[in-house]
């Protein structure tokens, strides 16, 4: 690997700001900017907007065109939906500089996109770039973790994963994106209509069932409000008793007819007790418990700076979080 890794960071959201600031302190990575489209934010400087000196000076683009510096590797932190992030990443990839993305659907997107997936994939080896996504969930705690456990037993029947998170430390924006504020009709409108909801869960447990070769069925994926029991405020909103304060959101599919995965999350305001549960069925049965969760945005922010190095020892192409080295 190369001594200094030029780096830059595409949205700036708290995610983005947060990586950005993680990043700069690393002494084998150099920030060159930041891009954002956001009028609030175009031309800001970056060590104001991430409260750190050692961006100071480094002006936000609307576009990797406009750096000053052509990256080696872009931080990716901008969408979701793996439809709308590969219109950001084609100009990226194309002038071969690597990606590390916090998009839920990139984590298996063979699963929804399986052509434009391999687009990607033959784009990436042209140029010689590379492509990943991680984060704490998707990317770590419901799927590569409970696949680390996989490798010391003999015999999997089921796999239960189970993730409780107490969104009133997490940041304004899921608070939002989980329907915080929302009457429960509106939250099931939305969670329908796609418009709310976790995004990833499907594509987690697609990830888990390829890296096992285990050949599933349809994964069927619900999900519904939790309802307030009382007021709520939180640093971001606040949320009247009987308003939506967050979800239950669940996936499952069979796997050669007779193994189940099943993923269970539920991300409110206010949870109480807030861990991560994996449950192996099997020959020996394992069950790994992480009291108070993973701490989401921290999680996150760490898991897209530590990737970078692995990913850049990595061949060219687009990579799931599994063909990485846990180092």
């Amino acid at each position: 690997m190369k001594k200094e890794l030029k780096v830059a960071q595409f949205g700036l959201g708290p995610i983005g700001l947060e990586c950005l600031k993680l990043a700069a302190s690393q002494p084998w990575i150099r920030v060159v900017g930041g891009v954002d489209n956001a009028p609030t934010k175009i031309g800001k400087d970056l060590g104001e907007l991430a409260g750190t000196r050692r961006l100071a000076g480094l002006r936000v683009v609307t576009s990797v065109d406009e750096l000053d510096q052509k990256p080696d590797l872009i931080f990716h932190t901008a969408v979701s939906r793996f439809k709308a992030a590969y219109g950001q990443l084609e100009p990226i990839i194309r002038q071969g500089i690597s990606v590390v993305s916090s998009c839920e659907e990139l984590v298996f997107p063979q699963l929804r996109e399986p052509l434009l997936a391999a687009k990607l994939d033959r784009l990436c080896r042209k140029s010689g770039a590379r492509v990943v996504a991680t984060g704490v969930n998707p990317g770590f705690v419901m799927d590569v973790l409970p696949l680390c456990l996989s490798m010391i037993t003999q015999e999997i029947v089921d796999i239960d994963i189970e993730r409780v998170v107490n969104a009133s430390t997490r940041r304004e924006p899921l608070q939002r994106k989980i329907g915080s504020g929302l009457a429960p009709k509106e939250f099931r409108r939305r969670f329908q209509a796609g418009q709310a909801g976790h995004a990833g869960l499907s594509d987690s447990l697609a990830l888990i069932a390829h890296a096992l070769g285990w050949k599933i069925g349809r994964i069927r994926e619900a999900g519904d409000a939790v309802v307030a029991q009382k007021e709520i405020r939180t640093r971001y909103l606040r949320v009247e008793k009987g308003e939506t304060c967050g979800l239950h959101q669940w996936a499952q599919a069979r796997a050669d007819g007779r193994r189940t995965i099943t993923l269970d999350l539920k991300m409110y305001l206010g949870a109480k007790n807030p861990h991560d549960t994996i449950r192996i069925k099997g020959n020996p049965p394992l069950t790994l418990v992480i009291l108070g969760g993973a701490a989401g945005d921290q999680a996150t922010v760490a898991a897209l700076v530590n990737t970078a190095a692995r990913l850049w020892r990595a061949e060219p192409g687009l990579r799931l979080a599994t063909e990485l080295p846990i180092t």
